[in-house]
């Protein structure tokens, strides 16, 4: 039997670097939504046929594997695994205004799930949200000194939109606005 196996059967759970926290820590619940974010994407991945979407999306997934393991690292010891930069950003808008040139945005709100692959994308864009918003919290309580995460995680939801209506159109597919029009 693994040596660990049970090791957070107390409640607590192991930072990168050292130490543990509950399980119910803020820097834990901004981690483990940043992980469910990947999960969703990477439940995109699987159900998108275009190889452009699914290139973005593992893209994307390793984007927020580096920001997870920057959460979930030690405060007393920042930056030993990484942190999230300036450049990760700038490569989020990028790939963002390449996107945007390429697919036409709705007018309005819409109604997610035109295809599979963008219902999973726009729920991924909804669980980086409120990954941010527990970000947002964490950095007002003083874990979080990088900002550039959080710029990161708004910047990441933006772009989730705008793949899932590329995913879309590539599908040949459109979304519906969310508003019934009579």
């Amino acid at each position: 039997m693994h040596e660990l196996a049970g090791g957070g059967d107390d409640g607590t759970t192991g930072l990168l670097g050292g130490g543990r926290v509950a399980k119910d820590d803020l820097r834990i619940e901004v981690y483990g939504t940043v992980d469910e974010a990947s999960s969703a994407i990477g439940l995109a991945k699987a159900l998108t046929s275009d190889e452009r979407v699914r290139d973005v999306a593992e893209q994307l997934q390793r984007g927020l594997y580096r920001l997870g393991a920057e959460l979930a690292t030690n405060p007393e010891d920042p930056g030993k695994f990484g942190t999230t930069s300036e450049t990760d950003v700038a490569e989020l808008d990028n790939l963002l205004a390449t996107l945007e040139a390429e697919v036409g945005m709705p007018k309005g709100f819409i109604l997610p799930g035109s295809t599979p692959a963008s219902g999973a994308l726009d729920l991924a864009r909804t669980v980086v949200r409120r990954a941010e918003r527990r970000c947002v919290t964490l950095i007002h309580e003083g874990g979080l000194a990088n900002l550039h995460a959080r710029r990161y995680l708004n910047r990441l939801s933006l772009l989730l939109f705008v793949l899932g209506r590329f995913e879309e159109a590539r599908a040949g597919q459109e979304a519906k606005p969310a508003r019934h029009r009579v």
